[in-house]
């Protein structure tokens, strides 16, 4: 029950388990998995559930270590911070900032995805109207509460966490012959060129492209200042959905690549949906549509929530403006959800008015944003981690594994994985765009310590 003396700036409390459970997988299980997977495999292969096994294991590494954060400073509750505390003011900044940016970006092309395929029942509609709409929606349920998002965000991401299980059963029993005409059908797996028929570095270069579709666990470090749960629930919850993420992940990709030949698998339409007719159930397009609909939703909802707190943190830290730290009477940060909304629309304008240039400079420039998060997150721990043993080794209560080999270990693979970009022609460059953003966003640093410096001596 949400106390009625709680400070005016504080975030209400109002988040249960279940929510920020859910909420987790919401911001993870989306169109990366029900349709981006199709480019993987047409890339790589069989061998492509390899790739979504590497880059899993890499995020999970990196959830351990905010888990282990998150349980040694309390009062310090979300990654920005962590990196802050870490690294110094600056990396909490540049943390802030570009995870901010990460998701404004995902929300206009998560509205534009769910637009589009709206607009295949409604042609009448226009995409870029059916996406102000959606936006418009979503924005109102963040308004309204925490409580109210997380509701939302509840049935929304428990509808694909359903959808995935449901799947997995239909599509093992299939594959191990139990309802297949012709038996077992994992001879598919090596049946058409091989389990590796672009070779080993196929697999290596496709964590590239695949870790990304993995992102987002550590929502729940963000949704863990609005939940009732201490900061040890949410750090072993972090864990543990990762976790079974990832097995979702590695599971679904597996039983797709055993049911369908992979050759026959097309960019940019479902696999899932293509293994359901492939199994011989009638409508598995329509299907699949209403489910990456339900997953888009879960996205943009969860886009929105992600931004208006980051902003709010970035607030509170002197690094965004003030006003952004004032609450409305529901004790969420609304002006932090209009000016990410504002920033979203402007996002799906260019996708209408530009898409060829602004759009395009947007959504490339996304693209390895969250590995530089990740590497300045996992350079705090190192600090952080070093620091606790020598001062008070009892906060220690969650440990990084293999520690320090094991941050070493992802920091090298989250750097392995931008050599391959810049080697790569396709992503060499998202790699640039996303250092120029970057670059633009750490001048902002400057500039405004810059001013601050100016104003304090005049």
């Amino acid at each position: 029950m949400e106390s009625s003396i709680a400070a005016p700036n504080e975030l209400s409390r109002s988040l249960k388990s279940r929510h920020v459970s859910m909420i987790t997988f919401g911001g993870i299980i989306g169109a990366g998995l029900f349709v981006g997977s199709s480019t993987a495999i047409g890339n790589i292969g069989p061998a492509a559930v390899l790739s979504y096994a590497i880059a899993g294991f890499l995020v999970l590494l990196v959830m351990r270590m905010i888990a282990e954060m998150s349980i040694a400073m309390p009062g310090t509750q979300t990654f920005p911070d962590f990196a802050r505390q870490g690294v110094g003011d600056w990396a909490g900044y540049m943390v802030g900032w570009l995870y901010w940016y990460f998701w404004v970006v995902v929300i206009a092309i998560e509205a534009i995805a769910g637009a589009k395929i709206i607009n295949g029942w409604y042609p009448q509609l226009e995409v870029w109207q059916i996406g102000v709409v959606l936006m418009a929606v979503l924005t109102a349920i963040n308004l309204m509460s925490a409580k109210s998002y997380g509701e939302f965000e509840f049935w929304f991401a428990s509808t694909k966490v359903v959808a995935i299980i449901v799947f997995i059963l239909v599509a093992g029993a299939y594959a191990t012959g139990v309802t297949s005409p012709s038996g077992s059908t994992f001879a598919n797996l090596t049946a058409h060129g091989g389990f590796a028929p672009a070779g080993v570095a196929a697999i290596f270069a496709g964590v590239a492209t695949t870790i990304f579709s993995l992102c987002g666990a550590e929502i729940a470090t963000l949704a863990a200042a609005e939940s009732e749960e201490g900061s040890k629930t949410i750090a072993n919850m972090t864990i543990s959905v990762s976790l079974r993420i990832l097995i979702f992940f590695v599971l679904s990709i597996f039983l797709i690549v055993s049911v369908v030949p992979w050759n026959e698998i097309e960019a940019g339409t479902s696999p899932f949906a293509h293994a359901l007719r492939q199994m011989g159930y009638p409508g598995a397009d329509l299907i699949m549509e209403g489910i990456v609909l339900v997953a888009v939703l879960s996205c943009l909802n969860s886009g929105i929530y992600i931004t208006s707190r980051a902003m709010f943190g970035l607030a509170r830290n002197g690094d965004a403006p003030q006003s952004c730290v004032k609450l409305s009477g529901a004790r969420v940060p609304a002006r932090a959800i209009l000016i990410a909304s504002l920033f979203s629309y402007f996002a799906l304008a260019a996708s209408i008015l530009s898409p060829d240039q602004v759009f395009n400079f947007l959504v490339t420039s996304s693209g390895a944003i969250m590995l530089f998060i990740y590497i300045l997150v996992a350079v705090a721990q190192l600090r952080l981690r070093a620091q606790f043993e020598a001062e008070a080794p009892e906060r220690l209560q969650v440990r990084m594994w293999l520690y320090p080999f094991g941050t070493w270990f992802a920091i090298a693979g989250m750097g392995g994985v931008l050599v391959m970009m810049a080697l790569s022609p396709t992503s060499s460059k998202e790699l640039w765009a996303s250092m120029i953003v970057t670059a633009a966003f750490l001048f902002g640093y400057w500039a405004k310590n810059y001013f601050v410096s100016r104003s304090k001596d005049a």
